[in-house]
């Protein structure tokens, strides 16, 4: 049986990639610290995912098993020197912290062991594993082996995994939707393709045609809706004016996406009506305050607002509703957010609110920081 290790035993790491990994007859190791997780795949081997949908059907997954990282590293590093596939889903911030481990697993496995290996980082970050490259890259001892057999294919992937609370730790709830499409040219191992991923020559492209639908989407119903004063994401798509507005965004990051990379307008379309329809779903209902957090973050410039609104501003095209929005998460506030509780001291405390913009957001003084200090100035009360 092929062997998968995973880093990240979280409900995105059980709930998307273990699922596809097993359904390619793969057994897994989960790689994580939470104790609780760890010895319970390790007791049963096998954990349920529930789909959020009408059937609330369950996929059993089975042949796993869990090491952590923190008590049993060198388990860790066995398991990556003879494994087929190692992936992540641990969080963008958390990548830095197991890249020693995976170096030291890459070291073990190149003494004598020249089968060609991927470590796809499977992060809701732009070029998550050639990032995850760098950063093993500085502790790794055989470079020039691991340029020849070890590849870090960037990914993309998207499955909206709500708030949970389950009995059975290992049970998660997902959507039935998933997306995984890899980067085939930065593949080292060819020949390893799996069923349920989608394989492509440029990943920027779908990248980008998830971030600025679903990221972008998801985080303009969730500030328009905390401006209206919802609290969670169905109550505010069920405001026309919040459908609206999430439609009008949609508009002009799809203009963008289908100028820039060619994707046919029909195709683009019924994608983005995909999504509406994901976000409509009553099963995936989330916390507003769960999906507008870390707002400095998801303002930052090549993030999903302010990278389409630079781009589109540098191909003449619409995103006064970008901008708009942008205007309502200035606004934005919660107290149990540190990201929002320094946004609010920023923006409050400003003599020169144009200069806190071009700060948060990284563009330079100039027409678009007005035109968003304007959508701030519209949303005042």
């Amino acid at each position: 049986m092929k062997k998968a290790v995973h880093f990240g035993a979280g409900n995105i790491g059980r709930g998307f990639v273990g699922e596809i990994l097993a359904e390619n007859g793969f057994s897994i190791d989960f790689i994580d610290v939470n104790e609780q997780l760890i010895e319970a795949l390790k007791s049963r081997h096998t954990y349920d995912i529930e789909l959020a949908d009408q059937t609330h059907q369950h996929v059993v997954v089975d042949n796993v098993s869990g090491i952590n990282n923190a008590t049993d590293p060198a388990a860790v590093v066995e398991a990556i020197a003879k494994a087929d596939v190692v992936t992540t889903a641990i969080g963008p911030n958390i990548l830095p912290r197991i890249a020693p481990l995976i170096a030291e697993g890459l070291d073990e496995r190149l003494k004598n062991n020249e089968a060609p290996l991927d470590v796809i980082a499977c992060e809701n970050m732009i070029g998550a594993s050639q990032a995850l490259k760098a950063d093993v890259y500085k502790t790794l001892q055989n470079k020039e082996a691991a340029d020849r057999f070890v590849g870090f294919p960037n990914a993309a992937v998207d499955r909206i995994v709500p708030a949970q609370n389950h009995e059975d730790i290992l049970m998660v709830t997902v959507e039935p939707f998933h997306e995984w499409v890899v980067d085939a040219s930065q593949m080292r191992n060819a020949d390893l393709k799996l069923d349920g991923v989608h394989y492509v020559p440029d990943l920027e492209p779908y990248i980008e045609r998830k971030l600025f639908t679903v990221n972008t989407g998801h985080a303009t119903i969730a500030y328009m809706g905390y401006y209206l004063g919802y609290e969670d994401i169905k109550s505010a798509i069920s405001d026309e004016s919040v459908l609206a507005q999430l439609r009008a965004v949609l508009a002009q990051t799809g203009g963008l996406l289908v100028k820039k990379w060619k994707f046919s307008g029909s195709e683009l379309e019924t994608y983005q009506n995909e999504v509406i329809a994901r976000f409509m779903n009553p099963d995936l209902s989330d916390a507003i305050s769960r999906i507008a957090r870390t707002p400095l973050r998801k303002l930052g410039y090549d993030e999903r607002f302010i990278r389409p609104i630079r781009e589109t501003d540098g191909l003449e095209l619409p995103n006064d509703d970008l901008i708009d929005t942008v205007g309502m998460v200035l606004h934005y506030q919660d107290s149990g957010d540190a990201e929002a509780v320094e946004l609010r001291k920023m923006v409050d405390g400003a003599s020169d609110l144009n200069a806190v913009i071009e700060k948060i957001t990284g563009l330079p003084a100039g027409p678009l920081v007005e035109k968003i200090k304007s959508a701030y100035d519209k949303y005042v009360r």
